[in-house]
């Protein structure tokens, strides 16, 4: 921890009408692990296009130390999984050198293997991408992204539409991915099953409203002021746990 791979300094952005960001500042450390939390509509899918580069703001900057590589796992929710490619051909397309020849060389092959079977899927590679669980699923995305290398890992809601046991099988993926070193910043609505679980927090409402440690985010001042109503916020063995609240749909 200690030097920012990705800097915004008051950061403003907009889509041509009113700021989906405004005034955002702040540092993505190398080794930091990060939860962005906030409603439908509160820029958080904009935070990322701003990391990745694919979005530049109106007002303030956001700088990238040089050389530093970022990788993006996008919401399963928007992948075509009829889409004819196996799991190892899908890895296969993010790698970083595009040539005239479309077949692989032998050192991309063994990347990819590589990386397969530090997810722990090599044994999938030949398997059509529709036959995955949602675990596995989201394993190949992360393979996708990890074979560019990078510093800082993003993720969109890598947990949406999954169910308790792939939400907690993504989680100590990603912890263990930390653990070796990768930054990772990823978006969550999941308040009690991912975010509660994450060493850092960032509530985003159109401007951060806090960081901190989930136990100074999940409090009922700071989720009124992102979420817009009062949550009521318990606490069971160490960590906050937020009232369950169907009619929101933030509690997860």
């Amino acid at each position: 921890m200690g030097t920012a791979l990705i800097r915004l300094d008051h950061a403003t952005f907009s889509y041509g009408g009113a700021p989906v960001l405004r005034d955002v500042t702040h540092a993505i450390e190398a080794g930091a692990f990060t939860g962005v939390v906030g409603p439908s509509g509160s820029g958080k899918t904009s935070l990322l296009r701003l990391l990745l580069g694919t979005e530049r703001p109106q007002h303030g900057s956001v700088t990238r130390a040089p050389g530093t590589a970022v990788s993006y796992v996008p919401q399963l929710e928007t992948v075509n999984w009829d889409f004819p490619v196996t799991v190892a051909q899908c890895v296969l397309m993010s790698r970083k050198q595009r040539r005239l020849v479309p077949w692989p060389t032998r050192e991309e092959q063994a990347d990819v293997a590589a990386v397969l079977d530090r997810l722990g899927i090599f044994e999938l590679a030949d398997r059509h991408i529709r036959e995955l669980s949602g675990g596995q699923q989201q394993r190949m995305f992360i393979a996708r992204a990890l074979l560019r290398k990078p510093d800082l890992l993003l993720l969109d809601e890598p947990t949406s539409g999954v169910d308790v046991a792939t939400r907690h099988e993504v989680l100590h993926l990603l912890d263990e991915l930390n653990r070796n070193g990768l930054a990772i910043l990823l978006t969550t609505h999941d308040l009690n099953g991912m975010a509660a679980h994450l060493p850092h927090l960032m509530a985003l409402n159109v401007g951060v409203i806090a960081t901190g440690r989930p136990a100074d985010v999940i409090v009922p001042d700071v989720l009124e002021r992102t979420f817009g109503a009062r949550m009521e916020v318990l606490q069971h063995l160490g960590m906050p746990v937020v009232v369950e609240n169907s009619h929101l749909g933030v509690a997860g």
